[in-house]
């Protein structure tokens, strides 16, 4: 099967596996995000040794750390180790994958490959020491060994393997972080499976379920984007309706408090403070919050960001799509119309939806809005701005701000619409009071470009010569 899309990251592994030295690679990433599929594909049937943990969703204590001994043995014996008694702990677990190691030793690379290795790890079971042995010991050593370790659990691959201040110190030779789909790839993925969507249709799936593989395998030929939908979460046994709960229980374990900062973040567009995140939680300012926010960071779920003009305070905001869609249509009421999408696409509780998850869109492709502006090259940073609440007025945001090192700072505008976007004499206005604002912020040592991005452009009036910069669906789609 053709791997869509991961050039670099293929590119990567080629040199890996043509490297002459013994390399131990972590592949991380959110749940369903392709970690397995890139390696299988990319292999193929070259894996010397290959072996997945057992997930702990419905097993727990004395019994996961024993199921998960004994399918490492049924994994040791199906790539032929023989003369063997399934092991009682991880350090005789690792003897006997070295020993099938040495006993297939040959001068052509082996790829030893361990999917889901944060599982392995069970209460108390001494994986990691065993593991860490493993590689010091005698791994380390082998020139034309490639051990690749995959996990969903971005925390643990992180404090475990990547930052490890123990004896896996600097040991993870290289690591590949995989994220989600670009807007470019999904293209080239529908196109693969004879999905007939275009690009507004397109964007719109990634507003619901963002740059995820695995949920984009679930589209069914001959069926319109709305119908996709409904067959992905409202029909009858939809197979992401329970997507949201595995998520968390795969990546968090006891997710409670992940759970509540995301559910808390998607009720306000650019987010909350940890002092806020605190008060509205109930969990306390500490290390667990700490823990936590880094997480949900690491996944991708959310991302920290200082709006412009803020000297001290971090926010937090929710920026994964299909976390927002579950908690907007599926998490906030249950439904029963199993045709709901399709007969509530016109609804202004989805019009509402339509305009923030937009702009996570757009948030997810800074890369690709930066190459359209013709920037790619130049030193940036980016914010938004909060407009705080007056008597007269509620509180807003700027949606996004490029700050350039050329002395420029990109005030962007963000809209969803179905046709061209007509900007009106009151919304000029607004426009005129927002760019005064960064202006005055910015002591008028920055010139202010008023830039548009929307599905369909700008309708041409005299209100639209104002904008120094407008781009379209089409310029996400940039690679």
């Amino acid at each position: 099967m053709e791997i869509i899309g991961r050039l670099f990251e293929i590119s990567e592994l080629q040199r890996l596996y043509n490297a002459k030295t013994p390399e131990l690679i972590a592949v991380y990433g959110r749940r369903r995000v392709g970690k397995t599929y890139l390696i299988r594909e990319f292999f193929k049937n070259k894996f010397t040794f290959h072996h997945t943990g057992v997930s702990p969703m419905e097993i727990t204590g004395k019994e996961l750390q024993k199921r998960q001994l004994e399918e490492f043995y049924m994994s040791l014996r199906e790539y032929g180790l023989s003369e063997a008694v399934c092991p009682t702990s991880w350090p005789e677990a690792f003897r006997l994958l070295r020993q099938l190691l040495e006993n297939k030793r040959s001068a052509k690379r082996q790829v030893v490959f361990l999917d889901e290795l944060p599982w392995m790890d069970t209460p108390r079971s001494g994986f990691v020491t065993a593991f860490e042995h493993f590689w010091n010991g005698w791994a380390s050593s082998r020139p034309n060994l490639m051990l690749i370790v995959c996990g969903s659990a971005t925390s643990w691959m992180k404090d475990k393997l990547l930052n490890n201040k123990g004896g896996l110190y600097g040991r993870v030779t290289y690591n590949m972080k995989l994220s989600s789909f670009s807007l470019k790839e999904c293209e080239l993925f529908f196109k693969h499976k004879g999905i007939g969507l275009d690009r507004y249709d397109i964007v719109q799936s990634y507003m619901a379920i963002g740059g995820i593989p695995y949920y984009m395998n679930y589209f069914r030929p001959g069926l319109s984007l709305a119908q996709n939908i409904d067959s992905l979460f409202f029909a009858k046994n939809a197979p992401l309706r329970d997507e949201y709960d595995r998520l968390f229980a795969s990546l968090f374990g006891d997710n409670s408090d992940s759970k509540a900062i995301v559910k808390l973040l998607a009720q306000r567009h650019y987010g909350y403070t940890r002092d806020e995140i605190c008060k509205k939680t109930g969990i306390s300012s500490g290390g667990t919050l700490t823990k936590t926010l880094a997480a949900l960071v690491n996944s991708d779920f959310i991302i920290p960001y200082t709006p412009l003009g803020v000297k001290r305070g971090t926010y937090y905001k929710l920026i994964d799509n299909f976390c927002l869609f579950h908690l907007n249509f599926i998490g906030k009421k249950a439904v029963s119309d199993e045709s709901f999408w399709h007969n509530s696409i016109k609804s202004p509780s989805i019009a509402s939806w339509q305009g923030f998850a937009f702009e996570e869109v757009c948030f997810s492709h800074i890369k690709q809005i930066k190459n359209a502006l013709g920037i790619a090259g130049v030193q940036t940073g980016t914010s938004s701005y909060i407009i705080k609440k007056d008597g007269r007025k509620a509180a807003s945001q700027i949606d996004l701000l490029i700050d350039r090192a050329d002395r420029v700072i990109n005030l962007c505008e963000i809209k969803f619409a179905n046709k061209e976007f007509v900007i009106d004499k009151s919304y000029e206005e607004k426009l005129r009071q927002r760019s005064d604002i960064i202006q005055e912020l910015t002591n008028n040592k920055k010139n202010i470009h008023l830039t548009f991005i929307t599905t369909f452009g700008l309708h041409k009036n005299v209100y639209a010569n104002r904008v120094q910069n407008s781009l379209t669906m089409s310029d996400l789609f940039l690679v």
